[in-house]
């Protein structure tokens, strides 16, 4: 889980240099203030369970098993990327390793999860196995869009084995949670559907991790879904090139002094599980990881006209009649 944390604080504040630096082939949405709550998923999931996830998935993309060099070409993008560089930031997809779908409509993801996990209930009933679980993420924002409160009410009269992850970063883009909704205990729009909800410090890795591990343990007993509020702070800007002077210096230095890597870093070392030396090899592995996959990307070419007309559904003799 640390490791995966420096990875994703690593790549992520890159990032954002190289889309200010205009390097990269859309907008970038840094995910700085929720490596633990991404971490945590990554380890309470197994292998063959799913997840869907935002335009701010750099975390959730690495949690879930897909590789950096793919999603770092696919920023660039770059053929080797996860979507042969066609798809951008915004739409990574990796269904190898149960990486589904990630979405640039607020809100929009929460309905696609809960037709994956209809899928997974109907195929453990037939196959009277134990049920995969589908996981997905959002921020606190979608929890007014319409699509969502659609999703939860169905997730939970079926007893679908979803886990709904609030990332709540508390700004709806630049709007403060408290004005735009007067109800900002977020799990409780979750229980007015019937189903389990809980929140979390979303800083704090080993009681996410906890909260996540038995959210999808309830959800593959058959229980029903499971909606996560994970609270957190969002510690950059709405996109890697947006002004943040917004922000409240208070809440941003008091959200910068929990900063979840450097804190559970501190935990790990203080309660005597990992000591100073291999936390400092576990940051240089992952310096080294990161800057590989940085130079991957830069070297692989970009998509060439064959891949114009590739993945799509429509007729193509429009472009012939243009050209």
């Amino acid at each position: 889980m640390y490791r995966l944390m420096v990875v994703t604080t690593l790549a992520d504040e890159r990032s954002v240099k190289e889309a200010k630096a205009g390097k990269l082939q859309a907008a970038f949405y840094p995910v700085r203030g929720m490596e633990a709550v991404c971490a945590a998923y990554g380890e309470a999931l197994r292998a063959d369970d799913r997840i869907v996830s935002t335009y701010r998935n750099l975390g959730d993309a690495l949690a879930k098993g897909a590789t950096l060099r793919s999603i770092m070409a696919e920023l660039y993008g770059r053929v080797d990327g996860m979507s042969k560089g066609k798809g951008g930031p915004m739409h990574l997809h990796d269904a190898s390793v149960g990486f589904m779908a990630t979405t640039g409509i607020v809100g929009s993801g929460l309905p696609i999860a809960v037709g994956l996990g209809l899928a997974a209930q109907l195929d453990a009933s037939s196959e009277g196995a134990e049920s995969r679980v589908v996981g997905v993420t959002f921020g606190d924002g979608a929890t007014s869009i319409g699509t969502t409160h659609e999703a939860l009410n169905l997730a939970a009269l079926w007893s679908l084995p979803v886990v709904f992850v609030c990332q709540n970063n508390q700004w709806g883009e630049h709007t403060p949670i408290a004005e735009y909704t007067a109800s900002t205990e977020l799990a409780d729009r979750a229980r007015a559907y019937g189903m389990k909800a809980v929140k979390v410090d979303g800083f704090d890795a080993i009681a996410t991790w906890r909260a996540l591990r038995d959210a999808v343990e309830h959800a593959r007993s058959g229980a029903g879904p499971v909606f996560v509020e994970a609270v957190t702070y969002r510690l950059t800007g709405h996109s890697g090139t947006a002004d943040y002077s917004y922000v409240p210096r208070e809440e941003l230095d008091a959200a910068l002094a929990r900063d979840p890597a450097p804190t559970f870093r501190r935990w790990l070392a203080e309660e005597g599980l990992v000591t100073n030396e291999r936390l400092d090899e576990l940051d240089a592995e992952a310096a080294e990881y990161v800057d590989d996959a940085f130079a991957y990307a830069e070297a692989s070419p970009a998509p060439g006209p064959d891949e114009l007309m590739a993945d799509v559904f429509a007729d193509n003799t429009w472009v012939r009649g243009l050209a």
